[in-house]
């Protein structure tokens, strides 16, 4: 049968074009979620005997697709592929006089176009020209896993145009640059690609945004990285530079470690083994005069469009050689499986993947608790009758097939997210490198310091550095990148100082890690043929699915007659015990059913190889999985930096888009790389400000002032600012109360009004302390208004309010972190606190009244008071109302607004609609409740504005007004 993989097919991505400027793009959705880091693939190299070499951009994005494959990569069923291909358009061509009407954040017609338009005046009043291979160039970028017509996440973390998330011409301008810089590199990956190749081309006006994109794709490694003389050249340390330890010679270390020095980093590098690679092994094996090279760790390239190891291979000159689609099956006495019988098997194994996918749907996040493994036994069990004894040792060798591709035991793989990052999943053939990915690992070990069996006992991070003790020796540095398997992880052979998060731990647990385990063979001659590069066989003993099942022809590629076995499942654990004899008896036995019965002799190896990678103490496992209680979340969560940006992690178990991937690790070793780079930058930073304080006191204090006009965090006369991109719960956060004179009314308690008589006679007076970001979290639900909380922040916390000057070198550290995470763009609205952007504030002078009207939607008004008031009738207006006055007003002014410190909670909101299933719903950052998940409320709330209604206060501050209606019109009272 075919292994259904890399074949063109119906959903494949194609181009169709009835108008010069404007052509349709299929492509996989994972172009909606790009790779924070994705490198651009070459135009493969293939070796002489493929039969089909993409010569142009076209004949690369037909192999987009990766449809259910045998070899590496998890199935994938017709109804997910299908839905996994949605149409981008753009408009390419683009010519001086042209209209953007079909680009993300179109300006289009009207006020709102002419308000954009002039927004971006200063960066350009028009779309500029490049060239005319506009179109192409947007290919390219989506290749490399960037939107053709919008912004990454990660462009607009980074801030690299004034108004990201507007849209508009200066948005357009960049796209177009960084897509041009993005192809220009694409046509030759050897150079260097220097920002002044482009100043003659890229209009003057534009600048700015030259700087911008060019600057984000070299830190991110978009573009110049890799192992050529150019490359190499950069590769000198800058003694200002920090320096870096990077535990881990494996792809990602080796990554990171030559992105490091190319940024001019002090870099070293500690190995466990006796040989770089990690998991990534090519073994020299030879006898008899012949000589082969086998790769008994990671083998296969999966995917070679935006795979970076693509790439270093085409810089390095080497060939790929495509592994061919020919697969057959032999049964378990040796006899070929039916061609028919095979592909309808296939058909109903991919059904019953659809109809696990149907069953987590229905089942919400209870499946979350279930194996994928559990649903499929009942699948089989519901339909056992229907199968006969061949039918069901074909569906066992797709079982055993699944477990390879995610190297677990079914019974543990999450049925909710086993497959969460087959959206990401790299388009293009697989292909084997010849001589084996060592070779990629030599080239990328060149010049790199590496220490060799350096086993690594402890790892202690604090504010003033790295210390990273092996044996007897200790390494000093300024930083650190932990590159170390998750299986090590999870063994705690590594003691960490302080420990880990706990939610870095409870990370580390709940991921799966699994087994795959080889047995190479090198015999005198190629005995099984050379039209093919796979062959399965099928196990009588459903307990034995895994052992065996499929076989790689390295013959084409080794240089010699090469043969692997892989070993999956829970064959793959019995596999560690078995003696080497008794694993290479029983190959043999397997491979003299298949072909002694078709004449051909089955001759004894003349070498043979047995991995143990669950036993090898510096990998204890092969690669990682979703298992049950896990998601893709705790991928991300293992990628969190610790201590403020002292101790990096990274590693395909870093990556919730290419996890259990060669290429997936080396991305993580440039993303590391980069990261390491902006907090030392960050570091430097303050490093200046602390050396001359007199000298920046009044540029610090703007500079504070600067941050808190947009807080992370406001609530009463407290707001707070912190590292957005940090998640670490335990990152500090700065804390301002602002104090502005007597009050005509106060219900403050004592300490607060002794507070504000102190500073009565200052206009406005603030005051600043340090906490976590949990702590301010905490201080944001305290109740009792901002007496309660200086209480909690001085008794419980322990902390002293001081002047802007009192908070010491480490909080401008802090600062200058968040400053640099900010960037220089112009300062956009916070999605974390209330509002939209369009928002405008209005004070009304009108008291706040206890009591609110009920308004339905027409022209007449029905008043009534909210906690008696039916939920269904309310339509506009919902008040909540308690002994204290109205806490909460829901509009249809706009999508959010801000909310005052006396909130009510979920209890006394459920209290007052008569609804026990009433929620409060808020992101990080200000008291933001989006919504009231209700079954009554929820299509009449749905996208409604929240209004702080403050009864305390005299005078009232209400983010907007209705178009129809003003604030008067809504709230009576005496």
């Amino acid at each position: 049968m075919d292994p259904p993989h890399h074949a063109p097919n119906q959903n494949n991505p194609y181009i169709t074009s009835n108008n010069p400027l404007h052509f349709t793009i299929h492509l996989p959705q994972s172009n909606a979620h790009p790779n924070p880091n994705p490198s651009f693939s070459p135009i493969p190299i293939y070796d002489h005997n493929h039969s089909s070499k993409p010569s142009s951009i076209n004949q690369q994005l037909a192999s987009l697709s990766i449809p259910r494959k045998r070899r590496q990569g998890r199935p994938r069923s017709t109804t997910a592929s299908n839905q996994a291909y949605n149409d981008i358009q753009f408009i390419g061509h683009l010519s001086e006089n042209s209209n953007l009407s079909r680009l993300n954040g179109d300006p289009g017609n009207g006020t709102a176009a002419a308000e954009k338009r002039q927004s971006s005046a200063d960066v350009s009043d028009e779309i500029i020209v490049i060239n005319k291979e506009a179109t192409s160039e947007a290919l390219i970028a989506l290749t490399a896993g960037f939107p053709a017509d919008s912004l990454t996440d990660e462009e607009i973390d980074a801030g690299v145009v004034s108004n990201v998330g507007v849209g508009g011409i200066e948005q357009v301008n960049y796209i177009l640059i960084r897509n041009h810089i993005i192809a220009k590199w694409r046509e030759n990956v050897s150079t260097w690609l220097t920002k002044e190749m482009f100043t003659d081309i890229i209009p003057k006006q534009c600048t700015t945004l030259l700087d911008s994109a060019y600057n984000y794709l070299v830190s991110r490694g978009f573009i110049n990285f890799g192992v050529t003389p150019a490359i190499k050249e950069r590769m000198d340390t800058d003694p200002d530079k920090p320096r870096v330890i990077v535990i881990g010679a494996g792809m990602a270390g080796l990554a990171a470690a030559r992105q490091l020095l190319s940024f001019g980093f002090k870099v070293t590098v500690l190995e466990g083994r006796k040989r770089a690679g990690g998991r990534v092994y090519t073994k020299k094996m030879e006898g008899g005069n012949r000589a082969a090279s086998a790769d008994l760790g990671g083998s296969v390239l999966t995917g070679t469009l935006g795979n970076p190891l693509g790439i270093i291979a085409r810089q390095l000159s080497y060939t790929l050689h495509k592994v061919r689609d020919k697969c057959p099956l032999y049964r378990p006495d040796g006899k070929p499986v039916d061609p028919n019988l095979d592909k309808k098997v296939e058909t109903d194994f991919n059904t019953l993947l659809d109809q696990a996918s149907k069953l987590r749907q229905s089942m919400g996040d209870v499946s979350q608790d279930v194996s994928l493994g559990a649903a499929l036994e009942t699948f089989l069990q519901i339909n056992g009758n229907e199968v006969n004894t061949e039918e069901l040792s074909l569906f066992n060798w797709h079982l055993a097939n699944l477990e390879y591709a995610n190297a677990g035991l079914l019974s543990k793989l999450s049925l909710a997210f086993w497959d969460q990052d087959d959206p990401y999943d790299m388009g293009g053939d697989h292909c084997f490198l010849p001589g084996g990915n060592g070779r990629l690992v030599q080239a990328l070990a060149e010049n790199v310091p590496i220490l060799y069996e350096k086993t690594i006992n402890t790892i202690r991070y604090g504010s003033d550095g790295i210390q990273v003790v092996a044996g007897s020796q200790v390494f000093d540095g300024d930083m650190a990148l932990c590159t170390v398997s998750l299986g090590v992880l999870k063994n705690g052979s590594i003691k960490f100082i302080p420990e880990l998060p706990q939610r870095k731990l409870d990370g580390i647990k709940r991921l799966g890690f699994g087994l795959l385990n080889k047995v190479a063979m090198l015999f005198s001659h190629v005995f099984w043929g050379t039209d093919l590069d796979t062959f399965g066989h099928l196990a009588e003993d459903p307990s034995h699915r895994g052992e065996f099942f499929l076989f790689y022809s390295y013959a084409p590629v080794a240089g010699g007659p090469l043969l692997i076995a892989l070993v999956a499942g829970e064959a793959a654990h019995k596999f560690e015990t078995m003696p080497p004899t008794d694993a290479v008896t029983r190959v043999l036995q397997i491979l003299k059913g298949i072909y002694e019965p078709q004449g051909i002799e089955v001759p004894e190896p003349i070498q043979t190889v047995c991995t143990r990678w669950g036993s090898d103490p510096f990998s204890l496992g092969s690669y990682s999985n979703v298992a049950v209680g896990a998601s893709g979340d705790d991928y991300d969560i293992l990628a969190e930096n610790v201590g403020d940006g002292r101790l990096f992690f990274a590693g395909e178990a870093t990556t919730r888009r290419y996890p259990a991937t060669m290429h997936g690790a080396f991305l993580t070793g440039l993303r590391e790389a980069s990261n390491i780079a902006h907090y030392a930058k960050v570091r430097t930073l303050s490093t200046k400000v602390e050396k001359n304080p007199w000298k920046n006191a009044h540029s610090c204090a703007s500079l504070l002032t600067d941050l808190f006009r947009q807080p992370d965090l406001e609530f009463g006369s407290f707001s707070v600012i912190f590292a957005r991109k940090v998640i670490d719960v335990k990152s500090a956060a700065v804390v301002r109360v602002t104090f502005s004179g007597p009050r005509k009314k106060s219900h403050d308690g004592l300490l607060f009004q002794q507070l504000q008589s102190h500073f009565n006679q200052q206009q406005e007076l603030h005051v600043y302390t340090l906490i976590s970001k949990e702590q301010a979290m905490e201080l944001r639900e305290v109740r009792g208004g901002d007496e309660a909380r200086l209480n909690c922040l001085c008794e419980k916390f322990g902390v002293k309010l001081v002047g802007r000057k009192g908070l010491g070198p480490s909080a401008d550290s802090i600062i200058a972190s968040i400053k640099a995470e900010r960037g220089k763009h112009k300062p956009g609205p916070n999605p974390l606190k209330s509002g939209g952007p369009n928002l405008r504030v209005v004070v009304s002078k009108k008291r706040v009244i206890r009591k609110a009207k009920i308004i339905r939607r027409g022209n007449g008004a029905n008043e009534a008071n909210a906690p008696n008031g039916d939920a269904t009738r309310m339509k506009t207006v919902c008040a909540l109302q308690s002994n204290s006055g109205p806490k909460l007003v829901v509009t249809n002014i706009t999508n959010t607004a801000r909310l005052g410190s006396n909130v009510p909670s979920s209890s006394q909101i459920s209290s007052s609609l008569g609804d026990q299933n009433a929620k409060m719903v808020y992101r990080p950052g200000s008291i933001n409740y989006d919504s009231i998940l209700t079954p009554s409320l929820n299509s009449c709330i749905g996208g409604s504005n929240i209004i702080k209604v403050d009864s305390e206060a005299s005078n009232k501050t209400s983010t907007s007004t209705p178009p129809s209606s003003t604030l008067e019109d809504i709230f009576s009272g005496p």
